[in-house]
């Protein structure tokens, strides 16, 4: 049957277009029940054994949830309990259009066969389509399409005399829908009530989400916050320029201030201040937000305070006295910020939070506030009947809502993970709080792995440089078995050199589109923590088929070049290539073999050739502004058995890492001059832009304090001062210098060449960019190989490759991976170093300040690679005398010792567990000592009664 609608629509040219939409209608789609006489279907979906007990529905029964039900209650829907549901297609629909995370959500629990959901397509079933009525809005229209679709499952059921006995519930919390629906003769309840009548199940309950902030707003009470504005309001305002539109980030350092950041015309970003919870007004870290500017007169100065975190208490008190402490008079007018409040909340956020519970004094409350693993998100008021079990215990919470009368936002309990402290719980906080997709790779994404045993074929070799015969090999930090990357040296008859980057072929194995590939798109790279990694492919092919082993065949995209003994290129070539490694290498023996005399086999006669050309190659740079920058990153040796960090140690960088890296480097430079001088329009880059001006304010001033001037005017300027800042008897003091000139960079990003016209990478001095040389951990570099395979004619393109939109919607989905990724390992090295720690006891170490705040110092730990904040003001006990300085920057104690930006210092270091959520490394002051001033740690608890570790 065809349902047919004509409307027309005028064209930009003035003319008139008549549109025709066909809707067809079927009456052989069935209804997905076993015992249904009336449909013969062979694999039937909804099964009468699985049906669920409730003392209101004391008879076998299907539900339908209403499309809002499905938004606000995924998490009860996603439970095991919930079985033998029908989603109707109008529901997925207007699910689709309205969430795109809850839509995933529920096409993974449809796919579980174990849940047995059925979708039932009731918008093409004859007797179940409904259509839109003259004056009916859209929304009602689809109430009306899901109760008609209740009403056809309660009549068709009837009809079979196998399926007479089964029911179907209508699951609304919308009053005059389930009003209507029973007048209809449809059994319809609220969820709240049906989730409550379960039988045997009362943990389901915690899982209930709020419907309305209204629903917890308590009459009479005092309103804390302003009220939001409506969404009508907010855009008139954006678009006559009275509100601004931007991204809401909360300090980690200060839970009374934030940033939003605006985004410009050309790239630019604007930073307004938020302080004071009023003007915060309810934003939660990462919502979208419109904000309204203070006049100039009201601008104020980032604050400089640290607030600790049992400073954030419920009572009203504190958070004043915390409050006064962010006004201080700004000597200096440059660092005052454009300030501002909180008119409204354009988009929300929110995502499940890990964390732990605060159990309520009252054993019988059930309310109870939640405190989250990240300090930029607020607590959390919940109800549970669980308490007493969740204590001690990492859970998770979904925000709610948060009503103007409440100090903090309302939510739900999700699930529990498990003990807090235990590793593996640690590890699975880690990953869902930095969003890393670390599920196990689905059936479907596995069936387009290629079947063992696999090898390459006389096909693969008539399409490919044969380059067995060469001598390459690889070279990567020590129990790497994911090798993305292999090199070769050799001198040519005419005395040129012919060097060669061979990069794991991985879009061989993996063709766009398909199950395997969308996985990989997703996931965006592989996350490296301490003591695991989690894939972004399978491990078939990132530690097998791609993996470029020493002594065995592979695949790879081969970059060629020919050049002279200046490290000038005469020719570049790519090309599809077999290979065999004929050594894999770790960065201390190929550093070996190059300084040992004695060897001259071909692999380290190769070595030495690749390492005398990149000494060229990075002096090259370096004259161009390329910039070295540095930063403290630390190796844990990990106990084989116990899996615990049993040494910490930083570091320590060869000339092969510079050798390897150089290589890369100009792999990446000539890849990125290719593709885009075939595909102007669509190649995916990689630019780091210049940071502004304002972002080397504390570098400047670090410098000057040491009578050093640095130049930031250009990447050149800014590589040329640092290299010349040097201290007398302070070896250390340039690295430290570099150390901060890190902290003032900006985020690398992908981009598709269409879409900006700002390709220059200011860290590397280089005008165009891309990453093409590890296809196994970055998704982005299986799209620059298939772009630079149809360039040179070594494969064919398809529409999403050639699509500048998709391309930069890919682009910023791995820009939010890869900046998640570096969190994530980030965390890992912190949580790790907890447990080095863990059992030492207190040890002394030397240490310098990185940075200077109104009330303590951020310190290094060069040994360890580690920071720490050392607190002159606690809650508990009286403080002395600050005195602190902007312009210094420098803090000054009792008017008996000022601290200074780099000065050197003597710590106690320990692992402080009084917070069992944020159990963090503590610092305490040793020398310089102060007289009569106690920088103390916490005293160390009986060994009995220390809590587990927490990150």
């Amino acid at each position: 049957m065809l349902k047919s609608k004509t409307f027309v629509k005028k064209t930009r040219s003035g003319g008139v277009l008549k549109i025709v939409r066909e809707h067809y209608l079927r009456d052989d789609i069935w209804c997905g029940c076993e015992v249904c006489s009336e449909c013969k279907e062979e694999s039937p979906v909804l099964q009468r054994e699985a049906c669920i007990e409730s003392n209101l529905c004391p008879f076998p029964h299907y539900l339908i949830p209403d499309t809002n039900v499905v938004l606000h209650q995924i998490d009860i829907l996603e439970d095991p309990l919930i079985r033998n549901v029908i989603i109707l297609q109008t529901v997925l629909q207007e699910v689709r259009h309205r969430s795109a995370p809850v839509y995933k959500r529920m096409k993974d629990t449809i796919h579980d066969k174990g849940k047995h959901f059925y979708t039932f397509t009731n918008e093409h079933h004859r007797e179940t389509f409904v259509e839109r009525e003259q004056g009916e809005s859209a929304n009602d229209r689809n109430d009306r399409a899901i109760r008609v679709a209740a009403k056809w499952y309660t009549e068709h059921l009837s009809k079979s005399a196998s399926a007479a006995e089964l029911k179907v519930v209508l699951l609304t919390n919308d009053r005059a829908n389930k009003e209507k629906a029973e007048q209809s003769g449809v059994i319809a309840y609220r969820c709240e009530e049906y989730i409550k009548s379960l039988i045997g199940n009362p943990e389901l309950v915690d899982r209930l989400a709020l419907t309305s902030d209204d629903q917890i707003e308590i009459s009479g009470s005092k309103l804390l916050f302003p009220e939001h504005l409506p969404l009508s309001k907010i855009q008139a305002g954006i678009k006559s320029g009275a509100f601004l539109q931007g991204s809401f980030r909360a300090n980690t350092d200060n839970y009374l201030e934030a940033t939003v950041f605006i985004h410009g015309e050309g790239g630019k970003t604007t930073e307004v201040l938020l302080q004071g919870l009023q003007n915060l007004n309810r934003a939660v870290h990462q919502d979208v937000v419109a904000v309204e500017l203070f006049p100039k007169e009201r601008w104020v100065a980032p604050s400089s305070v640290v607030l600790q975190d049992d400073q954030q208490n419920d009572e009203d008190t504190e958070e004043e006295e915390a409050e006064k402490k962010l006004e201080s008079p700004v000597r200096d007018t440059s660092m005052l910020k454009p300030t501002g409040r909180v008119v409204g909340v354009i988009k929300r956020n929110w995502r499940p939070f890990c964390g732990m519970l605060n159990q309520s004094q009252i054993k019988e409350a059930t309310r109870h506030l939640f405190t989250p693993a990240d300090r930029r998100i607020p607590r959390i008021r919940i109800e549970t009947r669980q308490a007493l079990t969740l204590v001690g215990q990492r859970i998770i919470v979904a925000i709610d809502g948060w009503p103007r009368n409440s100090r903090y936002p309302n939510g739900h309990f999700v699930r529990n993970l498990g003990g807090a402290g235990d590793k593996e719980t640690e590890t699975e906080v880690l990953l869902l709080e930095h969003d890393v997709p670390h599920q196990s790779f689905s059936h479907a994404v596995l069936s387009f792995l290629p079947k063992m045993p696999w090898s390459i074929t006389e096909e693969d070799l008539k399409v490919r440089a044969d380059l067995r015969h060469l001598c390459v090999c690889s070279v990567d930090p020590p129990g790497c078995t994911d090798i993305d990357d292999a090199l070769h040296c050799r001198e040519l008859d005419n005395g040129n050199l012919e060097v060669g980057v061979h990069i794991a072929d991985v879009s061989h194995f993996i063709r766009p589109g398909n199950a395997l590939d969308q996985e990989a798109a997703n996931r965006g790279t592989t996350v490296y923590l301490c003591e695991k990694r989690i894939d972004m492919v399978p491990e078939l092919l990132s530690s097998n088929l791609c993996s470029l082993r020493s002594n065995v065949e592979r695949l790879a995209f081969s970059c060629i070049w020919e050049m002279n003994h200046k490290a000038e290129i005469i020719n570049t070539r790519f090309t599809k290539s077999v290979i065999n490694s004929k050594a894999s290498l770790t960065y201390a023996e190929a550093q070996m073999r190059i300084d040992d005399s004695s060897m001259n086999d071909e692999v380290t006669k190769s070595l030495r050739g690749l390492n005398t050309l990149a000494k060229i190659l990075k002096g090259r740079r370096i004259e161009k502004g390329a910039l070295t920058l540095s930063s403290p990153e630390v190796r844990f040796h990990i106990d084989s058995e116990t899996h615990d960090p049993i040494d910490l140690q930083t570091k320590e960088l060869k000339d092969t890492n510079s050798m390897v890296e150089e290589f890369m480097l100009l792999a990446n430079i000539s890849v990125a001059q290719k593709i885009y001088e075939e595909f102007s329009e669509c190649a995916l880059l990689r630019k780091h832009p210049a940071p502004p001006p304002s972002n080397y304010d504390i570098l400047i001033k670090a410098a000057k304090s040491r009578d050093l001037v640095i130049r930031t005017d250009s990447a050149k300027a800014l590589a040329d001062s640092l290299n010349q800042a040097t201290v007398e008897n302070f070896p250390y003091f340039n690295t430290l210098l570099r150390i901060l000139a890190t902290r003032c960079m900006m985020q690398a990003v992908y981009f598709c060449s269409g879409m900006d016209n700002d390709f220059h990478h200011y860290g590397l001095a280089s005008p165009i960019y891309t990453h093409f040389t590890s296809p196994i951990r970055r998704y982005s570099d299986i799209i620059v190989h298939r772009l630079l395979a149809v360039a040179i004619h070594a494969d064919s393109t398809y529409p999403e490759l050639m699509d500048k939109h998709k391309q930069s919607a890919l682009c910023n989905n791995l820009n939010y991976r890869h900046k998640m990724a570096q969190y994530a390992q980030r965390a890992s090295v912190a949580f790790n170093t907890q447990l080095f720690f863990k059992n030492r006891g207190v040890l002394n170490e030397e240490g310098f300040i990185l940075f200077v705040r109104k009330n303590a110092i951020m310190i290094l730990i060069p040994k360890f690679g580690l920071e720490g904040t050392v607190f002159f003001e606690s809650k508990d006990r009286p403080g002395p005398r600050l005195r602190f300085d902007s312009e210094g920057p420098s803090l000054t104690v009792e008017d008996q010792h000022t601290f200074h930006i780099f000065d050197k210092v003597k710590v106690t270091i320990s692992l402080d567990a009084s917070n069992i959520q944020h159990q963090k490394i503590r610092m305490a002051l040793l020398e310089p000592v102060i007289p009569g001033v106690s920088v103390s740690l916490p005293e160390p608890e009986p060994e009995a009664k220390k809590p587990k570790l927490d990150r």
